[in-house]
């Protein structure tokens, strides 16, 4: 390609394409070469900043280094700072520390002398970080303060909602948890104006997050995670959507969804070290160890641990549990103990309180385990006062359900049992059933060891069904084996459900089609209509694999209504946003064996083979499951078919779900 200067007008037309976030005409319209000689220190960096988003990391790093060159050599400072500002920044993700320091003293040498700027700004901001980094939540705030008030004076919405956003993250690390939530809203607030850069918009995203996160503010975390990642959609960028898949793998692992944790944590990995974010790796790869451990891949979990210590993360309490789980307790009480060692004791509210709370429910397992009934009870006074202090729903059930596995050592049974029936209903009525399921043994262990043997056992069987429909195999043979049973010996229960089974048609042509990256976003979006429409019509979700769902319910009636319900709004999101994928619909009544919270039997293959035999849009029915159904629903006959590997042709009818709006 002829070597060219770019002209006025083509670096008009790609600022304008990057501020309306579209990277690929931004490149088209500077690509090429692109040393010094051929694009000026202005396009260098919009060339740079279309190459970011895009997901050249390494082309984004030379494009902003020969900018900041160019716009020092045209005798701009102030702009050259800018540039290696955002070089500071981006090396400090990379975990590469002693880069970052030497692009931030090139900085602070550019704008010596110069009047207020973007620059000023960040740069107050990037020491606020690093007395974050220090601890020193006062000086960081003191940074901050000064970063707020400098970008209001300038106009800078990307810098003021920055530095109201690590405020709030200091609050909360001091304990003043109602101020940082506070902070925390008015940061997106100022992010969400329009007027913030992407990558302060981003950061203030995850910042509000990982608050909520840590305040044990889950509910909150899992809505600013939909509206982050919606967000990120929006402006086609990259890199950030790695951190937040972090923030989704975290959230699914406490619902018990680990499966699709471990999937998201292990995108976020693919997407984080595309982007050079090293930073968020490790705990990407904490939340595929924590899923592994937890469904019984102790080997697994012990490979992820490993490395996201690679990657600078202790992985606590998840390695001291693994330790446990693998027989060495002596072992992980040690490592814990040194890893709360590490965190000083709370002195006037400081940082440490929050930190030491996620390690002090698994500081009272391994102490229990250990026979040291005087170290848990020290570790549940300190997370007693800190679910006093902070009010988190999450913060009072861990401590609810470790005061009672104290209460049963030390053989206050009464006690155990009251303290644990509130326990296990507390994690039920915050959506995670792991934790739920756990106190729920314990509770069964208690009223075990207060003669109620009948009572024991059928806590048992209720824990053991939640573990064995989560996948936490371990946990479940356990439950089996306090029962009396073998892990695979239980017969199971003949009772009769309505199964539904459904599946998108043509999946393979629509990946081919959309892409993969784009697949992805429609199956969250299927899912998260599927999920949502199952619990509001009392279904359970006996599996779900790929694009397909396996429900069943105790009324036909039930089952009807919500598989119109699904078709009616795929159709009505293909009317009003132009494309929905198109769902086939299976029903069957029947009986069948219950086991572990599954289905099988001879009426299970019939109701997937009756959804088999649906085209896309359309709901096929059992004739038989209509017996005694009184639905508003036409119903259309389509007489007996004959079903894969069944034996005997199966009477098939349609529901009639259409309307002349749809």
């Amino acid at each position: 390609m002829a070597e060219r200067m770019v002209n006025q007008d083509i670096l008009e037309l790609a600022r304008l394409a990057v501020e309306r976030s579209d990277w690929t005409e931004a490149r088209e319209l500077l690509d090429g070469p692109h040393d010094a000689s051929e694009l000026d220190a202005l396009g260098l960096d919009l060339w740079g900043e279309a190459a970011w988003w895009s997901g050249d990391a390494d082309d984004a790093l030379v494009a902003f280094e020969e900018a900041a060159a160019a716009f020092e050599h045209e005798g701009n400072p102030v702009e050259a700072a800018r540039v290696t500002a955002k070089l500071a920044y981006l090396a400090a993700r990379r975990q590469a520390m002693a880069v970052a320091g030497g692009w931030m003293a090139k900085t602070e040498a550019l704008l010596d002398g110069q009047p207020e700027s973007f620059a000023h700004g960040w740069l107050r901001v990037f020491r606020g970080i690093m007395a974050m980094r220090e601890r020193d939540w006062e000086g960081a705030i003191s940074l901050f303060a000064e970063a707020r008030e400098k970008a209001v004076g300038i106009g800078d919405a990307g810098i003021e909602a920055l530095a109201t956003s690590f405020t709030g993250y200091s609050k909360s690390q001091q304990g003043d948890w109602e101020e940082a939530l506070r902070l925390a809203d008015a940061a997106t607030l100022t992010a969400l104006s329009g007027r913030s850069d992407l990558r302060s918009t981003g950061d203030v995203y995850c910042n509000t997050i990982a608050l909520c996160r840590d305040l044990g503010e889950f509910k909150r975390a899992s809505e600013w995670t939909e509206e982050a990642e919606r967000w990120m959609r929006g402006k086609a960028v990259g890199g950030y959507p790695g951190v937040c898949q972090v923030h989704r793998a975290e959230l699914q692992r406490l619902k018990g969804h680990f499966p699709e944790a471990e999937k998201a944590a292990r995108q976020a990995c693919i997407e984080l070290q595309k982007f050079q974010l090293f930073d968020g790796i490790g705990f990407a790869q904490y939340e595929i160890g924590e899923s592994r451990r937890r469904r019984g891949d102790l080997k697994g979990a012990q490979a992820a641990f490993d490395k996201a210590y690679e990657y600078g993360l202790s992985g606590q309490p998840g390695r001291s549990l693994l330790m446990m789980d693998q027989g060495d307790v002596e072992g992980a009480f040690g490592s814990l103990t040194r890893a709360l060692d590490r965190i000083p004791l709370a002195d006037s509210g400081r940082s440490s309180r929050l930190q030491r709370a996620r390690l002090l429910p698994s500081m009272v397992d391994i102490a229990l385990a250990a026979g040291d009934v005087e170290r848990a009870e020290q570790a549940w006074k300190e997370l007693d006062e800190v679910a006093n202090d902070y009010g988190a729903a999450s913060w009072t059930a861990f401590a609810a359900t470790c005061r009672g596995a104290i209460d049963l050592a030390k053989g206050d049974v009464d006690a155990a049992v009251t303290m644990l029936s509130d326990a296990w209903r507390q994690w039920r009525d915050i959506d995670m059933p792991y934790e739920s399921a756990r106190a729920r043994a314990l509770l069964g262990a208690a009223l075990e060891a207060q003669g109620d043997a009948e009572g024991a056992a059928m806590e048992y069987r209720a824990a053991r069904t939640v573990m064995a429909k989560l996948g936490a195999d371990r946990d479940a043979d356990r439950l089996s084996e306090l029962l009396g049973e073998s892990p695979h010996d239980s017969k199971g229960d003949r009772v009769t459900r309505t199964f539904v089974f459904t599946d998108i048609v043509t999946s393979t042509d629509l990946i081919g089609l959309i892409g993969d990256s784009a697949w992805e976003d429609l199956i969250r979006w299927h899912d998260r209509l599927m999920d949502e429409t199952i619990d509001d019509a009392g279904g359970e979700v006996v599996s779900h694999t790929g694009d397909g769902y396996f429900v069943a319910f105790t009324d036909p009636d039930a089952a009807i209504d919500w598989a119109v319900v699904v078709q009616k709004r795929l159709a009505t999101h293909r009317r009003d946003h132009g494309f929905a994928p198109e769902v086939r619909i299976g029903i069957h009544t029947s009986e069948a064996t219950e086991r572990d919270a599954n289905y099988s039997g001879q009426g299970v293959h019939i109701a997937a083979r009756i959804m088999s035999s649906a085209d896309g849009g359309h709901i096929h029915i059992s004739t038989s499951t209509l017996d005694g159904v009184e639905t508003s629903h036409e119903i259309r006959a389509l007489g007996p078919k004959e079903l894969k590997g069944i034996t005997d042709p199966v009477d098939v009818s349609e529901i009639v779900w259409s309307t002349p709006s749809l």
